[in-house]
């Protein structure tokens, strides 16, 4: 047996919170962008590295999902390494967005796609977000 499921529940017990700073704020919502979840879990993030965030006010989001309503937020630079996980909480300047749904391998190796599930689907400007703020992802719960 292969894929997720091999250890036939999630072996993440216990994980610590990565963080790191808004380096850009982006602009821009698509209903149609087809933003393919890669089938995995949880990605390594390693300090210095550069991700994108962006948003899915799709219920439910999964790895392994296509979503297509997404509003794009901004790049953040790692400031902590560790593993972001699926259902991650999510908050920008003390702000929380909502849950990681999934990831996107689209611009790698350059940069990887974080796709976070929320309620209102809005840009990065239209969140007011500012260069410098932090960028948390904390574990919630065990995962499941």
């Amino acid at each position: 047996m292969s894929g997720p499921d091999v250890f036939g529940t999630n072996p993440y017990a216990a994980n610590r919170t990565v963080s790191g700073e808004l380096v850009t704020i982006l602009r821009g919502v698509s209903a149609n962008r087809g933003l393919a979840l890669e089938a995995f879990r949880s990605r390594a993030v390693v300090a210095g590295q550069v991700h994108e965030l962006m948003t899915t006010s799709r219920t439910g989001a999964a790895p392994g999902d296509t979503v297509d309503d997404v509003a794009l937020l901004g790049f953040f630079e790692i400031s902590r390494s560790g593993v972001i996980l699926v259902g991650a909480r999510v908050t920008v300047g003390g702000q929380v967005l909502g849950t990681v749904a999934g990831f996107d391998d689209t611009h790698m190796p350059n940069h990887q796609n974080i796709c976070i599930e929320v309620n209102d689907l809005r840009d990065g400007v239209d969140l007011g977000l500012t260069v410098g703020e932090l960028v948390r992802f904390d574990q919630v719960r065990a995962p499941s």
